[in-house]
């Protein structure tokens, strides 16, 4: 058995939770060493950026949204 074959026999074992918590983790494996290993942002957030989220959000919820075959086909990509 390969070590891929026992990662699907253990993800088949695993409840809707821990299936969960294990994909982010292995997500995270498939990115480049330097941003796995790059430290965690602990600068606090500014009013700035609060306001900036806080604007998406809104957007968000508001709707304004664009899908990404639009935003493809508007940068001449699609």
């Amino acid at each position: 058995m390969t070590v891929k074959d026992d990662l699907h026999h253990l993800v088949d074992e695993l409840d809707e939770a821990a299936a969960r918590e294990a994909l982010a983790y292995i997500q995270t494996l498939s990115l480049p060493a330097f941003l796995r290993d790059a430290p965690i942002d602990d600068e606090p957030e500014t009013d700035v950026e609060r306001a900036a989220v806080a604007e998406a959000e809104a957007a968000i919820a508001a709707g304004e949204v664009i899908r990404d075959e639009d935003l493809e086909r508007e940068l001449g990509r699609g």
